[in-house]
């Protein structure tokens, strides 16, 4: 691409802005990781990062991408040919669904139409056929990236005590955690798989498992292979502010600022600027006459929106138009909804200007593209934002 002046506007759904604080801080010299400076600075996240998930259990951090948060998952709690119950809420969920039976595992799939969160009531009915707990674990997208549709975790806990089943529940948190309430202990989840890249605010780089005493239980029992996804030799070496090997010393200074940050502001007070940046946005969707990917009020992610684009309209050529004239990036359909919709990412660390910037993007973009669209959208957004200050 040709040079652009002005910063690169990221909107999509994550990797999202790294802050200039959090950069400083991961400007540092690397460490000996057996030392004694790294075993503080290991203690200090393991231990904070407790606060984010909102638990008093363990929680392991890797050198990894969300995708080795799920491996872990389900290859410390499971044997080759257990059944687990999986929502396909999205293109996410469908990758875990994959994943799952790469492993040796048998996943049975709650389908859906991707434009809903999972529905509790199927998940019970199902769970209570099961009267032999042939099912090992339920797996859920608490924050469907593609799509932009919000599962209710508090629901699906209760559902499965309402069956009085024994199953696991894992749920993936990557683009909900630090933005979206989440409360493992209170909801009961057994494992929470996270990453760094979304409302953590730090670059692609650090997994984590957040994992129940009933989980750790059952890795004792589990047999499907694991290595490098190990919890036993993660959390002996966690004792002490370690791992069992080389760790991505400069993210963890930079997820110890984050954390810092994210205190600052008010754990609390980060969900709610979440939600009106959510609704700003889905204000200028309507204004703008487009539909969204979600149907249900109830389930809108406020991390996220996806536009279904109007019919005949390719996506792609109006993202593709977007970025070349005005330097911004937004997500990309996937899977079934690949050119049918664009996605807009507003987590993270984000403020009104950042989003009304990203919004009179979208609409010269709208323009330029040649897409119908009626105007007004950026001006309902700044409507929501002055009334909601």
């Amino acid at each position: 691409m040709k040079y652009a002046s002005g910063r690169h506007f990221l909107q999509i759904p994550g990797p999202t802005n790294v802050p200039d604080r959090i950069l400083r801080a991961m400007d540092h010299a690397v460490i000996d990781h057996r030392g004694p400076a790294f075993g503080e600075l290991g203690l200090k996240v393991l231990d904070e990062i407790k606060t984010i998930f909102k638990t008093q259990q363990n929680v392991v951090i890797y050198p990894s991408s969300g995708s080795g948060a799920w491996e872990a998952a389900l290859s410390n709690t499971l044997s080759p040919r257990d059944k687990v119950l999986m929502v396909e809420t999205g293109q996410f969920a469908a990758l875990w669904v994959q994943m799952a039976k790469r492993l040796g595992l048998d996943p049975e799939v709650i389908v859906s139409d991707w434009r809903h969160g999972a529905d509790a009531d199927v998940i019970e009915s199902r769970l209570s056929e099961d009267q032999t707990h042939s099912i090992k674990a339920v797996c859920i997208v608490h924050n469907e990236t593609s799509t932009g549709c919000v599962s209710d975790i508090a629901a699906v806990r209760a559902a499965i005590d309402r069956a009085d089943h024994p199953a696991l529940l894992m749920v993936d948190t990557i683009s909900s955690l630090a933005s979206i309430d989440f409360r493992m202990d209170e909801w009961r989840v057994d494992v929470t798989i996270a990453g760094s890249q979304k409302g953590l605010m730090l670059p692609p780089g650090l997994a984590f498992n957040g994992i129940s005493d009933k989980a750790l239980a059952a890795s004792k029992q589990a047999k499907l292979p694991r290595s490098y996804w190990h919890w036993g030799e993660q959390l002996a070496s966690n004792k002490q502010g370690y791992f069992p090997y080389t760790p991505a010393t400069t993210l963890l200074y930079g997820l110890h600022e984050a954390i810092a940050m994210l205190h600052e502001e008010g754990l609390e007070n980060v969900f709610l600027r979440h939600k009106r940046h959510g609704n700003a946005t889905r204000a200028a969707v309507d204004a703008w006459g487009l539909e969204l990917v979600c149907l249900d009020p109830s389930a809108y992610s406020d991390t996220l929106t996806a536009v279904v684009m109007p019919q005949g309209t390719s996506a792609d050529h109006f993202r593709r138009v977007t970025l070349e004239a005005f330097d911004m990036s937004l997500g990309t359909g996937l899977g079934r909804l690949a050119d049918k919709i664009f996605r807009i990412g507003h987590l993270g660390y984000f403020n009104d200007l950042m989003l009304a910037g990203t919004l009179v993007g979208i609409e010269m973009g709208l323009a330029r593209a040649g897409v119908a669209y009626q105007r007004g959208g950026v001006q309902a957004a700044i409507d929501y934002l002055a009334a909601t200050h």
